[in-house]
């Protein structure tokens, strides 16, 4: 059980790139670093593509007013020059400005957190790995629902054969907040994500589907997509060619299947995230709205719900447990785990310390790619008509 005591010698000088007063994402980023404050101390910020609101927000938070910059170069130039600057960085901005500032960060010689989808191109990727083996850095990527502890219990039953030969993959993260295009125009957090220069290739699919695909890659790490099948729609016309929309078929290196459906417009929805694993025994489901229970069905028995922090659980399971069965946990906590598994994993960079980075589950780097291969993926078999295609 996490108890807050400390895990690494002393707190990460950390910095904050993008994440300012108007951002989605930003406060998720602090909840989760600063939940334990024997993990990150927040010391330095480029918060706001506005200078001056970036450093009125970054001093409300208590930051020195120097210590606010105006982008993230002079950022990491200025604090290159302090004996007591920055160690590591969080990149909270959008999507086609990750790869610029992580590649400046890497050569700055930071640790970087990013969120995600990672970049647009695969080659980006091995090149931003390439890099840091070489700079001996660690650059983990935000998927900020894999911190839930029932996860970790959904991977041991699977690696211990509690559900038998895994046969169904089902994943889902709809919800209806952009049936209209209202916030396309208004809000400075979704104005972005519907610009094809700025988001990319896709919308809900790397908005989206990134976050539980990496979820069904935690739970089952064994199994490996060979092929899939991606049919994409953009329902509100404007946010064309970018969907608002998609199914994704999927077939695994074990014969198991696998479908996704991911959507920011399954009206009325608030949040249907999910993900089902059917084995020839026994199938398991966890949905992000309901994170303190997991429902356990085994053929021919009554439906079990196991409860979040019961000692019935596996010990991998409780032990990013931090509350207790008689008080729920939700998404702060989820992204409290894995900030402080980003701390152990730099810390372990540092120390020279392979057997804990080898035996650490947390989205890294790798799982980072990963996640720009399954959207590339995805689009490339939507744009060919819905057609299978191998996965590469």
């Amino acid at each position: 059980m996490l108890n807050g005591e400390r895990k690494i010698e002393r707190p990460l000088r950390w910095g904050m790139i993008g994440g300012g007063r108007t951002s989605n994402v930003g406060y998720k980023h602090r909840l989760g670093a600063l939940r334990d404050n024997t993990a990150f101390r927040l010391v330095a910020s480029a918060f706001d593509v506005d200078a001056e609101r970036g450093r009125s927000f970054g001093e409300n938070l208590g930051l020195e007013a120097s210590r606010c910059y105006p982008d993230y170069k002079t950022l990491i130039a200025e604090e290159a020059k302090r004996k007591d600057g920055i160690e590591v960085v969080s990149i909270a901005t959008p999507n086609g400005t990750h790869y610029e500032i992580t590649k400046a960060a890497l050569e700055a010689g930071l640790h970087v957190i990013c969120e995600k989808p990672l970049f647009f191109e695969v080659e980006q990727g091995e090149e931003i790995v390439r890099l840091a083996e070489r700079k001996g850095l660690i650059v983990g990527v935000t998927y900020g629902f894999s911190g839930h502890p029932l996860l970790l219990q959904m991977r041991q039953m699977v690696s211990n054969g509690d559900l038998g030969d895994i046969r169904m993959i089902e994943l889902q993260y709809t919800h209806g907040f952009n049936a209209d295009d209202t916030g396309d125009k208004h809000s400075e957090g979704q104005k972005w994500r519907v610009d094809p220069k700025i988001a990319g290739s896709s919308f809900v699919l790397g908005d989206l589907s990134t976050h539980t695909y990496y979820m069904s890659r935690l739970v089952c790490p064994n199994l490996r997509v060979e092929k899939l099948l991606c049919d994409r729609q953009s329902f509100v016309k404007s946010r064309a060619p970018l969907e608002d929309n998609a199914y994704v078929l999927m077939r695994y290196n074990s014969g198991a299947v696998g479908r996704m459906w991911a959507s920011s417009v399954n009206a009325g929805c608030m949040n249907g995230h999910r993900i089902r694993i059917v084995g020839s025994r026994a199938s398991v489901e966890f949905r992000d709205n309901q994170p303190n229970e997991l429902v356990y069905e085994i053929q021919g028995q009554p439906v079990q719900t196991l409860i979040r922090a019961m000692p019935y659980l596996y010990d991998t399971c409780n032990a990013d447990e931090r509350l207790g069965a008689l008080h729920a946990e939700g998404l702060p906590e989820s992204w409290a785990n894995i900030y402080l598994k980003f701390a152990v994993a730099i810390d372990a960079k540092r120390r020279g310390d392979p057997k804990t980075l080898d035996e650490l589950v947390y989205p890294d780097l790798k799982a980072g790619v990963e996640g720009i291969r399954w959207v590339r993926n995805c689009v490339r078999s939507a744009d060919a008509g819905a057609v299978w295609i191998d996965f590469q």
